[in-house]
C-alpha cells in the first residue's frame, strides 16, 4: 500500500463528489461525517499519514476498485504493537492509537465487519478448514464470507438480521457482500444436514449475555460437527459468553491460532481453530 496513488480520472471524480456536498452527504453520509469530524480529533502525530488514511477511506468507501477495501484502507496503518503484545495492530504507528483512528474504526466496522480480514488470515482459514466448506452463523454484512468466496472457499452465511432484509442496528445501510441468509434459511440448511460436513465459523459473535454463539455451537455438535473457527475476544471480552468458553474449555481442543492476525489496537480479538474432543 506504500505509495498509494489515484489516477487523474479518479481524482477528478472525487473532487466532483466533494464539490457537491448535498450529493456527497446523500450518497455517503458516514464518509461525509467522518471527513468533517476527523480533522478536529487528535491524530497519530504524522499529518501526512493521517491525510493518506483519510484519502484511502474516501476512495475505497465511495466506489474505488478493490477486492478487499477494508484491508486496503487499514493496511498502511498497521504498526508495531504495544510492549508485550505479540500480534499485528492497526494503530497508525502509535501503540496507543488515536482518537481519529478510533472514529475511523467505528465507520469501517459498520461498513465492513468488526474483525479485519487480512490476506494472511484469509489464507490461514483456507488451510485450517481442511478442504471443507464453512458455515458462518452471525455473518453480518457477509464481508468475511465474500472475501473467502474470492478464494474459492464455499461459505454458507446466515444472520438473524441480514442487513439487506431488515434494519440491523450494527450494520445500517442495507449493503451486503454476497448472500446472507436469514434464520429461516439457516433452519432449512440444518434440516438438510449442512452442519455435519461443514466447519462452523463464528466471527465476532455477540457477547453481553447473548446466547447466539453457544446455541450455534450446540446445534453444530448435535449434528456431529467437529471443527470450529472462532474470531473474537477471549472470555470476559466483547464476544461470546461464559457458556461458550466453558464448553470450549471442557469439550474442545485449541488446535491452531493465526499468528499473523491483524486487529485494532484497542481490541483483544484473535483467530483460532478448535477441534472437538473424542
Amino acid at each position: 500500500m506504500t505509495g498509494f496513488l489515484l489516477t487523474p480520472e479518479r481524482r477528478d471524480e472525487l473532487a466532483e463528489l466533494l464539490d457537491d456536498q448535498e450529493r456527497f452527504r446523500t450518497e455517503h453520509p458516514k464518509v461525509a461525517d467522518y471527513l468533517e469530524t476527523s480533522p478536529r480529533l487528535p491524530g497519530t502525530g504524522d499529518d501526512d499519514a493521517d491525510r493518506a488514511f483519510d484519502l484511502r477511506l474516501l476512495h475505497y468507501m465511495t466506489g474505488g476498485e478493490s477486492e478487499n477495501p477494508y484491508w486496503d484502507i487499514v493496511a498502511p496503518a498497521v504498526g508495531p504493537p504495544a510492549e508485550g503484545r505479540h500480534r499485528r495492530e492497526v494503530n497508525g504507528g502509535r501503540p496507543s492509537g488515536s482518537a481519529r483512528l478510533a472514529f475511523a474504526q467505528t465507520v469501517l466496522q459498520e461498513a465492513y465487519a468488526y474483525a479485519i480480514p487480512s490476506p494472511e488470515t484469509l489464507a490461514w482459514i483456507g488451510g485450517v478448514r481442511n478442504g471443507r466448506r464453512l458455515l458462518e452463523v452471525g455473518a453480518g454484512r457477509g464481508y468475511w464470507a465474500g472475501q473467502l468466496r474470492q478464494l474459492d472457499i464455499e461459505v454458507r452465511a446466515y444472520d438473524s438480521e441480514p442487513p439487506d432484509q431488515v434494519d440491523n442496528v450494527s450494520f445500517r445501510g442495507g449493503a451486503v457482500w454476497g448472500h446472507v441468509g436469514d434464520l429461516d434459511e439457516l433452519a432449512e440448511a440444518r434440516a438438510e444436514g449442512v452442519e455435519s460436513d461443514c466447519v462452523l465459523f463464528l466471527c465476532w459473535p455477540p457477547g453481553w449475555g447473548d446466547p447466539m454463539a453457544l446455541e450455534a455451537l450446540e446445534s453444530y455438535e448435535r449434528a456431529g460437527g467437529d471443527r470450529l473457527i472462532y474470531i473474537g475476544e477471549p472470555r470476559g471480552g466483547k464476544t461470546g459468553t461464559d457458556g461458550l468458553f466453558d464448553k470450549l474449555a471442557t469439550e474442545w481442543n485449541l488446535e491452531d491460532e493465526d499468528t499473523q492476525f491483524v486487529t485494532w489496537w484497542n481490541l483483544q480479538d484473535r483467530a483460532q481453530c478448535w477441534s472437538r474432543r473424542g
